[in-house]
């Protein structure tokens, strides 16, 4: 009979929100699982929280800058022996008028949402291929494919939209080896990021999706698990919109 091994996940941008929630799913699920935040003080409360410490390790620091996705391969790699899955979830996403936007505002964008996700990917993958494969899902927005009028965030989308066209290229490059690598691209969430961008309600941004109703940090959780443990699914964008972009209501 053969015994599977238990497999290890990293999570970055896992101290609240959608990551907190994949953490716990995972570690419910039997995953070794590596949390990463910028923010130590929430990680560690979020660490303490969530439990399973045998099976549950913290790194903090800015996934902008390459050290830290290394930091976090080599512990994953030191402390539970490989790294199956890669969840890039850390970001950052706020609306601005294009017109205002200067080049610190936008580099600030690009340099946590894309650069954070590439080079984070870039030190899993290495990895990976010592391994003989592995997973690499990525978060993006539904907004890269389905703008809205109204909410002016130009600098956060391109960004985005430079993950979605990385989710592709390397599950192109990578797939030979193994290595599957798939996007989730979420409608309106509940999570904090909404009060962060400035809505206080999110409900009332249900009308976005056909199903009436925001979605739910649970719901990104089970999309991951599912890519996760999936042999063969690969460079795909997956949006979990509740039909937002399949098509929207009459006014």
């Amino acid at each position: 009979m053969k015994i599977m091994k238990t497999q290890t996940i990293i999570i970055t941008g896992a101290s609240t929100g959608i990551g907190k929630t994949m953490a716990g799913l995972f570690l419910e699920n039997g995953f070794n699982v590596v949390i990463n935040a910028a923010n130590e003080a929430n990680l560690r409360k979020t660490f303490i929280e969530l439990g399973h410490h045998d099976r549950l390790s913290m790194i903090a620091g800015d996934i902008s800058i390459p050290a830290t996705g290394k930091l976090l391969v080599e512990t994953a790699v030191g402390k539970f022996g490989a790294v199956d899955v890669l969840v890039n979830n850390a970001g950052i996403f706020e609306p601005k008028s294009f017109l205002e936007v200067d080049e610190n505002y936008l580099d600030k964008f690009l340099n946590i949402n894309l650069k954070g996700t590439y080079f984070t990917s870039q030190a899993a993958i290495k990895q990976m291929l010592n391994q003989g494969g592995g997973s690499i899902i990525n978060i993006g927005t539904v907004l890269v494919d389905h703008a809205i009028g109204g909410f002016p965030a130009t600098a956060p989308i391109s960004s985005k939209g430079g993950i979605h066209a990385l989710t592709r290229q390397l599950a192109t490059e990578f797939g030979k080896y193994n290595i599957r690598v798939n996007g989730i691209a979420p409608g309106i969430i509940r999570s904090p990021l909404q009060a962060k961008t400035g809505v206080n309600n999110p409900d009332s941004l249900a009308g976005l999706h056909l199903l009436n109703r925001i979605g739910e940090t649970q719901d990104v959780a089970e999309l991951a698990l599912y890519l996760a443990k999936s042999n063969f699914v690969s460079g795909e964008i997956i949006n979990l919109d509740g039909g937002h972009v399949a098509g929207h209501h009459m006014a």
